[in-house]
């Protein structure tokens, strides 16, 4: 069992930077895959950014690519996202999520509650 906490949300003008973490409990949190995923509202959830287990393959929607970081920190049982040049479209409810492997799909085991990204024009 593992349960995810994402911090680090907020309210950010256009062009700023937000990192989030996403803290996850259970001593298994190092052999899942972690991925990030956005919901805006009306729209569906869909994937932002994923990492293996061991943060040797890192995986990006090629709406974020080159602007956001996925990373972890195996030893602090935590996964990051870095986001630079941020947009409006941005914004949306941000999930941490774990699973046994990586995949752009919400085919994740566990989820996380969500951090709201607001990005201002």
């Amino acid at each position: 069992q593992v349960q995810l906490v994402e911090s680090g949300g907020g309210l950010v003008q256009a062009g700023g930077s937000l990192r989030l973490s996403c803290a996850a409990s259970g001593r298994t949190f190092s052999t899942y895959a972690m991925g990030w995923f956005r919901q805006a509202p009306g729209k569906e959830r869909e994937f932002v950014a994923a990492i293996t287990w061991r943060g040797g393959i890192t995986y990006y929607a090629d709406s974020v690519k080159g602007r956001f970081t996925i990373s972890r920190d195996n030893a602090k049982n935590t996964v990051y996202l870095q986001m630079n040049s941020l947009k409006p479209e941005d914004t949306a409810v941000y999930y941490c999520a774990a699973g046994p492997r990586l995949v752009v799909t919400t085919e994740y085991n566990y989820w996380g509650q969500g951090t709201q990204v607001t990005v201002s024009s």
